[in-house]
Parts: C-alpha cells; sequence; structure tokens
C-alpha cells in the first residue's frame, strides 16, 4: 500500500485523502445524528448538550486530517512546508481544547435550564473559571513545546502583574467584587434589589459590573466594587409582605374608638390572607390635628405584590365598614371657629 501511495502524485493523493475525508465526514455525521435521536428518547438531556459540544470539533478534526497529510504529500516537493508541519502539529491540541470547553459550555447550558437547586451565576462563574484555567494550562504548555522557559514566563508574568494590578486598580477592585458576590449572594439574577442610589431588578452579574434593569425600564450598569460599600436591600426575597396602616376617625366619635378597635383585630386574627405567627396590631396611637389615630399593623401570608394589594384593599374596605357599623366616620382636616360674644357698654 505505501508502495502504491509512493507512486502517485501528490495530486492523486490529495484527491484520495480528499474521498476519505468526505467518507469520515458523513459516517460521522451519521453516527452523531443516530446517538442524538436516542439521547433526545432519555429524560436527562445532559447527554444532548454534549453530543452537540463534540459534534463539530470531531468533523474539523477530521479536515484537519486531510489539510495536514496533503501537505505531508508536497513536503518533499517544497522546502519550506517542512517547518509549516512543524508548527500545525500542535492544532490538533487547539481543536480538542476547544471542544472541552464546549463542552463545558454545554454543561452549564444544561445546568442553566434544568430546574434544580443550583445557583445559575455560581454554575456561570465556575464554568468561567474552569475555562480559563484550561485555556492557561493549554497555553503554558505550547509555550514549553515551542520551547520558550515557563519558568521566565510566570515570572514576567508575576512582575507584569504587579505593574497591572496598580494601573488597573479598579477593573480588579469589580472583579474581587463580583466574586464576592457569587460567594456571599446577597442577591442572585432576577432578584429585586434596592439601596439609596438605585433600585430595579437583576439582570446579569458580570466580571466587571451588575446589569439592573429599573422599573421604568431602563438599564443601570453598576461596577461590582460598589456593592462593598452600599447596604443592598433584596425585596424579593422578603417571607412576608407588611400592612402598616393609620386610620383616623372624629374626635366625636371617640367613644366607639375601643369597640372599632377590638373589631378590627378580630378581623385580622380570623382572615386567611394574614400569617398569625407574625407580629399584629391594632391600638389608639395619637391625638391629631383633625382625628384620633389608630394604627394597623401586620403581615400578609403572601410575597406576591398583586395578592398583597388585593388583601389591603379588602382590609381596608372591612375597617371602613366597621368604623361606619359603630356610627363613626373616617375623619379629614377639618377647622372648628369658636367666636366669644362680647357685650358692648
Amino acid at each position: 500500500m505505501n508502495d502504491y501511495l509512493q507512486n502517485m502524485t501528490p495530486n492523486q493523493v490529495i484527491g484520495i485523502l480528499l474521498i476519505v475525508a468526505m467518507v469520515a465526514h458523513l459516517t460521522l455525521g451519521f453516527v452523531l445524528r443516530q446517538v442524538s435521536k436516542h439521547t433526545s428518547k432519555t429524560k436527562n438531556q445532559l447527554d444532548d448538550h454534549l453530543v452537540k459540544s463534540v459534534s463539530t470539533p470531531l468533523k474539523t478534526l477530521i479536515w484537519f486530517g486531510w489539510f495536514y497529510f496533503s501537505i505531508v504529500a508536497f513536503e518533499g516537493q517544497i522546502e519550506a512546508l517542512t517547518s509549516v508541519i512543524g508548527y500545525i502539529n500542535i492544532t490538533p491540541i487547539f481543536i480538542v481544547t476547544w471542544g472541552v470547553v464546549r463542552m463545558i459550555s454545554g454543561i452549564e447550558t444544561y445546568l442553566v435550564e434544568e430546574d434544580n437547586s443550583v445557583d445559575n451565576d455560581s454554575v456561570r462563574l465556575f464554568s468561567r473559571l474552569i475555562k480559563i484555567l484550561i485555556v492557561t494550562a493549554i497555553l503554558l504548555g505550547i509555550a514549553q513545546f515551542l520551547g520558550f522557559s515557563i519558568s521566565s514566563l510566570l515570572t514576567f508574568g508575576g512582575v507584569g502583574g504587579i505593574v497591572m494590578g496598580f494601573a488597573a486598580k479598579d477593573m480588579l477592585s469589580n472583579i474581587f467584587g463580583g466574586l464576592m458576590i457569587q460567594m456571599d449572594k446577597p442577591f442572585s439574577t432576577g432578584d429585586w434589589i434596592r439601596s439609596t442610589q438605585f433600585e430595579g431588578t437583576v439582570e446579569k452579574i458580570g466580571w466587571r459590573m451588575t446589569r439592573i434593569r429599573t422599573f421604568s425600564l431602563n438599564p443601570v450598569y453598576i461596577p461590582n466594587s460598589i456593592f462593598a460599600s452600599i447596604p443592598i436591600e433584596t425585596p424579593s426575597r422578603m417571607t412576608n409582605r407588611r400592612i402598616n396602616e393609620v386610620v383616623g376617625i372624629r374626635y366625636d366619635d371617640i367613644k366607639q374608638m375601643p369597640l372599632i378597635v377590638a373589631e378590627v383585630e378580630n378581623m385580622l386574627k380570623a382572615h386567611k390572607g394574614i400569617n398569625q405567627a407574625q407580629s399584629l396590631r391594632v391600638f389608639f396611637n395619637y391625638f391629631n390635628a383633625s382625628s384620633i389615630d389608630f394604627n394597623i399593623y401586620a403581615f400578609t401570608i403572601t410575597t406576591s405584590k398583586d395578592e398583597y394589594q388585593k388583601i389591603k384593599q379588602e382590609i381596608l374596605l372591612t375597617v371602613a365598614n366597621i368604623i361606619e357599623s359603630h356610627n363613626a366616620e373616617i375623619a379629614f382636616p377639618t377647622q372648628t371657629l369658636h367666636i366669644q360674644n362680647s357685650s358692648t357698654p
């Protein structure tokens, strides 16, 4: 067989290799389609992502083999190709690395899309770190293969890192701020957060900054280092919503105040939307200019804004009915003018 190939011209060898590559490409495509049909029937979708990840690199590897052996066929005629072959020998390493990175991305996609207890932001963070470590290790290995001294590169990288650390202090602080967000989890993607400077829903936690969509639907980009210096409230993680209302009645109805307060409290204790395990208080608190006020303090079971508003509306209308049932009225700002009669001599 070798003698047969040696007697052939380079163009004939390339033609045969092309046919072999095409057959291998079509065969691989057929095998991958059959595997995909089988994996699509399984409940676990991880295998689907893995098959999709490795298919393109495997096909690329086949065509690189055709390209490589085609150059080898002309090596005897063109001396310059000898040095070219020495460099492209490492190309399969890049292709395999590409395939591994795609597999990691496929696993990341599976974990993010799958409904499980794994935090999506942590998955994305560790996926990126693993990719960086793999690519860095491969590049150092290739540098060693090409004759560079890894120890010198690491020494240069250490000195350069110090210089860049001073030059890019703000950028590094933002990167470490992003890492702290991922580790401490004060909020995650999709959470509603609030501070004195901004309020909105977290859309993306990046390496350098976090994107928040405000309730006016405008995007706000916040450097991650900011979160280390300001307090952040995460209302989306609340366990209950609070009702804290002040209701005022007329001074003329002060005798009905104890009955109204007691009935409002009993109503709240019997309401299905109120969490009885939390604080529940109804007390007469204030003598105001135009009213005597009592405070309603309770927590709803739901955290949904819409459900909370419905429960609160129902409670306030019931309070108004209770006040009316005791022949009292809700107060509004009024003034009473007393005119003293004085007789003239």
